[in-house]
């Protein structure tokens, strides 16, 4: 993995590809599209909007169906802010896995994480906003770090940044009180986590962990917010790296024979987050 660190959008390359590029005069609709999508995330997502959230998804009261049958409603879905793909989620769920498989044949938990981080993303098909679904995470409550996509320029008009409260380096929280104490802006991974947790999964501490800030960037991969980073989150952060790497490297226009597929990670639904979950 090639890093360009001068360039204040991070391009992450492997095997000649650039991904996660981001224009910021973007003259391809691609582009476009992301940028807006991260223009109507850092204007609207506000304390106050993912307290809202919250009390709305998760009463786990919108739908209840299987696992499988949850993800293949991605079968149509587009993920608008992700710049390196153009097709349906429900195919890179399964390049995830098997990815995952490939590399970490002994953790069958973490092909199963893979395939379905992003099955929060359903929030979407059910009709909320792209950008209070998709996209990259952040902690609100607290200062814009300059390592967010597009830069903390990009929060101009939030209401959040007239708050004195909010706009300092802790903002609202303490030092040191752990990722899973700050509200993070509401997006697919926290609502999956939830779900996953509210049904009683048995994936492991590193599964879950991972879905719920995989897309959780700038910490991860630019090592902001280490204010307040908890010995737990230091123990935790290769797992996030593991499903990342597998996450972000496996995106490709071929795709997966997902009937073939079934039967082994039906199979570990069975084990991990058998039955029929409350959505």
């Amino acid at each position: 993995m090639k890093v360009d660190i001068a360039a204040p959008i991070v391009v992450y390359e492997e095997n000649g590809k650039s991904y996660r590029k981001y224009e910021e005069q973007p003259a391809d609709p691609i582009q476009a599209r992301v940028k807006s999508h991260y223009r109507n995330q850092h204007l609207h997502q506000t304390v106050d909007f993912v307290r809202a959230m919250k009390k709305k998804w998760l009463t786990f009261s919108h739908a209840q169906m299987p696992i499988l049958d949850c993800l293949d409603l991605l079968a149509g879905f587009l993920d608008e802010s992700d710049p390196d793909v153009d097709e349906a989620n429900l195919y890179h769920a399964y390049q995830t896995a098997e990815k995952l498989r490939e590399n970490h044949p002994d953790k069958p938990w973490m092909h199963l994480a893979g395939l379905v981080h992003d099955l929060g993303k359903i929030m979407s098909v059910w009709g909320e906003e792209q950008w209070a679904v998709t996209g990259d995470t952040y902690p609100v409550g607290c200062r814009p770090d300059p390592s967010i996509v597009y830069g903390a320029e990009s929060f101009a008009g939030n209401p959040d940044q007239e708050n004195e409260q909010y706009t300092t380096e802790l903002g609202m929280y303490e030092r040191g009180c752990g990722f899973e104490n700050l509200l993070m802006c509401w997006t697919h991974d926290e609502y999956l986590y939830q779900v996953l947790k509210n049904h009683g999964t048995t994936l492991p501490e590193e599964a879950l962990y991972a879905i719920r800030f995989h897309s959780f960037y700038p910490a991860h991969s630019h090592g902001a917010y280490k204010q307040f980073e908890s010995e737990r989150d230091r123990q935790l952060h290769d797992a996030i790296m593991e499903l990342n790497a597998c996450d972000l490297y496996s995106k490709s226009d071929e795709r997966p024979n997902v009937q073939e597929l079934k039967s082994y990670y039906q199979g570990l639904i069975d084990k991990y987050i058998p039955g029929t979950v409350k959505w």
